[in-house]
């Protein structure tokens, strides 16, 4: 009976917290204070993203480079297997 009534009480806290929420999320004093925290947020995530592409890019750059370096050192080592064969 006890469980019962601790529910009922969570409800109508849950109903109270609810309808205060609302009343805080619909004053405007709230609401510019949110507008200005989802603008910061805004501009975090577009920071975020140039560095992201920065890091793609200069990732990208590497990657080539190192390809570039693994052709040139299995070209010379074919070169060296050949000349080897030829001695």
């Amino acid at each position: 009976m006890m469980k019962h009534y601790v529910r009922l009480a969570c409800f109508a806290g849950g109903v109270l917290f609810g309808s205060a929420g609302v009343k805080l999320l619909t004053s405007k004093d709230a609401r510019k204070a949110y507008t200005h925290i989802t603008a910061a947020g805004l501009r975090v995530k577009d920071s975020v993203m140039e560095t992201v592409t920065s890091v793609q890019e200069n990732a990208a750059d590497i990657l080539a480079s190192a390809k570039d370096i693994n052709e040139a050192r299995a070209a010379k080592e074919a070169e060296n297997q050949v000349e080897g064969q030829e001695a």
